[in-house]
């Protein structure tokens, strides 16, 4: 690790920056498949490139003309793929870039945020993903994730 990997400046991201494309386990066969949700034409898609499970919703509320601001997986009931129990709690990412920027985040030493909203991402973290102490198991769950 380099000194420069040492420091995370928060670029304030928020847990919405994420859901749009979320990795899921396939509710046919148990694999990797991804949920999308594109707002603008308020559908949802369920796709598993595994064994080709493939699902479509609308986003709009029966009845009304409101449209649902979830993640992709919330449309489907979908379970997350990068799940993983940690002490009585359970580290998650929506998908890989989610993944990688809390890797940055508890790799660093030095963790700098910059005007903050109280709506970012890393404010509304459970207090284990901020602790030192937690940092070698979780970017060790982080690895085995990677390689899922």
């Amino acid at each position: 690790m380099t000194d420069a990997s040492h420091r995370f400046q928060d670029q304030n991201q928020q847990l919405s920056d994420f859901q749009q494309e979320v990795w899921v386990v396939c509710p046919q066969c148990a694999k990797k498949a991804i949920a999308q949700v594109d707002y603008e034409t308020q559908k949802a898609k369920l796709f598993c490139a595994n064994c080709g499970h493939n699902k479509e919703k609308i986003t709009t509320i029966s009845g009304q003309f409101g449209n649902l601001i979830l993640a992709a997986h919330n449309y489907f009931d979908a379970e997350l793929w990068l799940k993983i129990p940690f002490k009585n709690d359970v580290f998650w990412a929506y998908n890989e870039a989610h993944l990688v920027y809390l890797e940055h985040y508890i790799a660093a030493k030095l963790r700098e945020h910059k005007d903050r909203t109280h709506f970012t991402l890393l404010e509304k973290l459970p207090k284990f993903y901020h602790e030192a102490k937690n940092r070698e198991a979780l970017l060790k769950i982080i690895d085995k994730l990677k390689k899922k």
